[in-house]
């Protein structure tokens, strides 16, 4: 039983030396060979002559000496050039930031998405078991017909129940990296529509334009990869507080979609947005218009849904018009040949909110690529029930409506126009590919330009096995929901009081469980809890009755609770004694009486702050 070193040579990863027995079997011998390149088990062969003579094949039953294989002997590896030699080298030098070639080494210093960075480590290959009509081989080994597929392979996607039309994100990088050169010349750059700045050989425009700042044209294909491949609401109650503002009023509706991203099964390498509630900002709403406006709280809405781990992952809208109310049917406006998916208007929103929230990847030289924040329009179906209808736009359109150059069409809701150039702004030309009647493909200039070459779909869905972040899901009582006063929902101390005389006090973390509570408490000027709410949202967050106990008994929710009972005291009197200020008179303090908390003026009729709904005690 001798020992000898085996020599080689691949085109790809040079000379290696390998360690054998002169006893070992032919495939233990090439699982040795496999291992040591890190290799896929097809897309490889192995000869003891350059010109592909002698081929080695794998058998159990034949040793290396058979072969005449010598110490020292040189053999010759040839890879298939349709295939990249290994899943494992694809996941390395994609996550390997030190690595000469592939994308991964342009910006190593990029925080990615924790989702991503799980995605990256996994395998991703599709494993088929052992076909007994058509495999010839025993059940160790792997042939055509049940060795592991690539996450990309459009056979195997396509046969899905139903077809997985669009590739995942983390798939299409695979897809990138998985040619012979590992991705070295690819690069995920972000297109820009605009003239390079700092150009010194002519006049700015429209003085003068060159090569070298001009933007290239835009030919706008399909994109076959999405970066969400699945949006799931947790819990019927979220999406159906959403809705109650429609049964209300009529009117249409914009929310928030706040939630988390999650590995998606079924979907190679697969990324699923969780929606845990939708956060409604300000805006103005009716049958068929919707127009958002500025919102001051923004910034400490997002903050305070991170400490629980959420972050905006989409939004949502409503176009819903009833049908027949006896039976709860709406009219189906979207998704059918006479109709339109997303208009041009809602497109340019979705791609305005897409470059807002943006993708971080490590793999282009921006920083980041794309994005995960996915847009669900609330319509009615074929059925004329309301149905949820998941998209993003593409990375073409982000960069269309980032760079200023798309805008609506007024009467065609499903086209857009691509902006000409004029002396405040070169717009490059931008076209689409088409075909005739006669089957030939056919180039036009988009103007107009059919939306639905900007557009990948996402199936959105409720889950089957209800999950609730914020436990009021669950419950009847609710808090009233954020900007709704014009409906007669207000959120202000009375609504406070109300909402918790509810709950029995063992059931405080139930009653501090609800999202629109939450965002209430941290944003209020008038209640003293920002300080403490810290310790409220990992209570709510962990479902922690120590933590919400702790919360409890702070001196700032005594306050409240103090606040909350003197409230209750002055709706039982029929009068609150008069306060007035040092200087006023009798006769202004018994008319008037001022908040010992905002300091407004109120008239004596009043038993509640008119400015802040503080009580008058």
């Amino acid at each position: 039983m001798s020992h000898m070193v085996i020599r080689i040579q691949s085109p790809e990863h040079g000379t290696k030396r390998l360690d054998v027995k002169s006893s070992d079997n032919v495939t233990a011998f090439l699982e040795k060979v496999q291992e040591l390149f890190l290799l896929g088990d097809t897309g490889w062969e192995l000869y003891k002559e350059r010109n592909k003579k002698d081929f080695i094949r794998a058998s159990r039953s034949k040793k290396l000496s058979d072969y005449q294989i010598k110490h020292g002997d040189m053999l010759y590896m040839e890879v298939s050039q349709s295939r990249r030699p290994t899943a494992v080298a694809d996941t390395a030098s994609y996550s390997n930031h030190s690595s000469e070639t592939g994308l991964a080494s342009l910006v190593p210093d990029v925080v990615e998405d924790e989702v991503d960075r799980l995605l990256r480590e996994e395998d991703g290959k599709i494993y088929r078991n052992r076909n007994d009509q058509l495999c010839r081989h025993g059940p160790q080994g792997k042939c055509l017909h049940c060795v592991p597929l690539e996450p990309y392979d459009r056979e195997f996607l396509s046969k899905c129940d139903p077809p997985i039309k669009f590739l995942s994100f983390h798939s299409y990088i695979r897809k990138l990296t998985g040619g012979v050169d590992k991705g070295k010349f690819v690069n995920l750059e972000n297109l820009s529509c605009k003239i390079k700045p700092g150009c010194k050989e002519h006049p700015p425009w429209p003085g003068g334009i060159c090569t070298k700042c001009q933007p290239s044209a835009v030919t706008l294909n399909r994109q076959e990869y999405r970066h969400v491949d699945n949006i799931m609401f947790e819990n019927p109650a979220v999406a159906d507080r959403f809705l109650n503002y429609w049964r209300f009023s009529g009117c249409q509706r914009i929310g928030i979609l706040f939630g988390r991203y999650e590995m998606f099964k079924d979907v190679p390498l697969g990324i699923r947005a969780r929606v845990a509630a939708i956060y409604e900002p300000p805006q103005k709403t009716s049958v068929n218009k919707i127009e958002l406006l500025p919102d001051p709280k923004e910034v400490l809405v997002v903050a305070a849904a991170e400490k629980m781990g959420l972050r905006p992952v989409g939004w949502i809208f409503t176009d819903l018009v009833a049908d027949d109310l006896s039976k709860g049917t709406v009219k189906n406006f979207r998704g059918n040949i006479d109709s339109h998916f997303l208009s041009a208007e809602e497109c340019i929103m979705a791609a305005d909110f897409q470059s807002r929230f943006t993708n971080p990847c490590k793999l282009s030289p921006d920083g980041h690529f794309g994005s995960k924040f996915v847009t669900v329009v609330v319509t009615g179906d074929n059925d004329n029930q309301i149905h949820f209808e998941g998209y993003q736009v593409s990375n073409q359109c982000m960069a269309l409506v980032r760079d200023d150059c798309f805008v609506p069409t007024k009467d065609v809701p499903q086209l857009g126009y691509i902006k000409e150039s004029s002396n405040e702004q070169y717009v490059p030309d931008v076209f689409y590919k088409d075909k005739d009647s006669y089957g030939n493909e056919v180039t036009h200039i988009a103007r107009p330009l059919p939306v639905e070459y900007l557009l990948v779909t996402i199936p959105a869905a409720f889950a089957s096995d209800f999950h609730y972040t914020f436990k009021s899901n669950i419950q009847l009582e609710s808090f009233p929901v954020e900007n709704r006063e014009h409906v007669g929902q207000t959120q202000d101390f009375a609504a406070l009081t109300s909402y918790l005389e509810k709950f029995l006090p063992e059931k405080f973390l139930e009653a501090m469980s609800d999202f629109h509570l939450l965002m209430f408490l941290a944003t209020s000027d008038m209640l003293p809890l920002k300080e403490k709410m810290e310790i409220l949202f990992e209570a709510v967050k962990n479902h922690d009755e120590r933590r919400a106990l702790e919360f409890k008994k702070t001196e700032e929710w005594a306050t409240v609770e103090e606040m909350m009972s003197a409230n209750g005291s002055s709706g039982s009197s029929s009068a609150m004694p008069g306060i007035s200020r040092p200087g006023e008179d009798s006769s202004q303090s018994g008319s008037l009486w001022t908040c010992a908390h905002c300091t407004f003026l109120n008239q004596a009729i009043h038993n509640t702050c008119e400015m802040c709904s503080l009580p008058h005690s």
